[in-house]
């Protein structure tokens, strides 16, 4: 059986034994694969590992494993451990936003479909997350995430009546038809979420089109101007995979967990569903 090497992040996982693990990793050139780490918590007398001990969600570490596409798990035989974004954990925000950027990857994107724009987009957020950009850069992330996969909403249009969505007296997102609606369209969509106009030119700012070569220039954004955007992609998201999104409670707003208590209802979300 063909190995191959690839750079590699931790998605989900799953302790399949004491020692074993199943993971989702998504690689830079062979997209979302599957694996067993057999082994992956043993250690030697000299304290040698494989795996360094074990596989941890967002690691990025250069991964060797099967490239056997007939079968549900590749088998991973080695993992060399590059970056464990340690930073990440240091506030609850962040490591949120991480694991929600993470979980995002997973449903949107097929195995073994490469994707190394995505992957590059991903290695990215997850540096920003640690900076004060954390807001605007994971907004942005979401964004280009709904484009590659095929999923970005209507954002300029109605979409029912195709007016352009300029009306200051009121704007709404209809989840259910995946765009905004005009206030003279509103009212046939009990769906409808408000959006405040001033939002959506933001939405929209960001979503257009870079030249290439030129940089991205966000705008600071706060929690206050974030929420909101992300709670409506939110809906979106889930009305157009028919599933729920197991990360955004944590990072929408809502009820404050203690720390102990959110970490303990995070771990359990992030591999109660398995790798």
């Amino acid at each position: 059986m063909p190995l191959v090497s690839d750079r590699c992040i931790c998605l989900r996982k799953l302790d399949y034994s004491e020692t074993s693990q199943i993971l989702m990793l998504m690689s830079h050139d062979h997209g979302i694969i599957r694996v067993m780490a057999k082994g992956a918590h043993r250690r030697t007398k000299a304290g040698a590992s494989r795996f360094d001990g074990g596989i941890d969600l967002l690691d990025v570490g250069q991964g060797v494993f099967s490239d056997d596409t007939s079968r549900d798990l590749a088998l991973l035989t080695d993992w060399k451990l590059e970056d464990g974004h340690l930073n990440l954990r240091q506030s609850l925000r962040t490591l949120y936003l991480g694991l929600y950027a993470a979980e995002l990857v997973s449903l949107l994107f097929q195995e073994h479909d490469s994707h190394p724009e995505v992957f590059d987009q991903l290695e990215k957020v997850l540096e920003d997350l640690a900076t004060p950009r954390l807001e605007q850069s994971f907004l942005a992330f979401e964004l280009d995430l709904l484009r590659e996969a095929g999923f970005m909403p209507e954002l300029t249009t109605c979409i029912n009546c195709a007016e352009p969505a300029i009306d200051r007296n009121g704007i709404f997102f209809a989840p259910s038809r995946g765009g905004v609606i005009c206030r003279n369209c509103q009212a046939g969509f009990p769906d409808r979420l408000g959006l405040d106009i001033r939002l959506l030119r933001l939405l929209q700012m960001i979503q257009s089109p870079i030249p290439q070569g030129s940089p991205r220039r966000l705008p600071q954004l706060t929690r206050h101007q974030t929420d909101p955007l992300n709670h409506l992609l939110a809906e979106h998201i889930q009305h157009t995979l028919g599933q729920r999104l197991r990360s955004a409670y944590y990072v929408l707003s809502g009820p404050r967990l203690s720390d102990a208590e959110a970490k303990r209802q995070l771990a359990c979300n992030s591999t109660g569903h398995g790798a």
